[in-house]
């Protein structure tokens, strides 16, 4: 079975509980989420690398994130840590 990608898109109102939440709702579903950073969250590297580790740090330790273009990708990569 191959594995469902899902993508969500960050708006204006940046990193909010609600964004978090439905981030862990994608990741009961699937391994990688892909988040298109819009222009009206910001369209500066800087911006998009601080979203990046805002989320991480938001998810926990069984996350990766990386960077490619506006696009950040966000990985599960193991079922547990602790």
């Amino acid at each position: 079975m191959p594995e469902i990608q899902r993508q969500i898109q960050l708006g204006k109102q940046g990193i909010t509980e609600n964004f978090i939440s439905t981030l862990k709702n994608h990741f009961k579903k699937c391994k990688t989420v892909r988040i298109s950073v819009l222009k009206s969250a910001g369209h500066e590297k800087q911006k998009v690398n601080e979203y990046s580790k805002r989320i991480i740090e938001e998810l926990g330790k069984n996350y990766v994130s990386r960077v490619i273009g506006f696009t950040i990708v966000v990985r599960k990569f193991r079922k547990d840590v602790r």
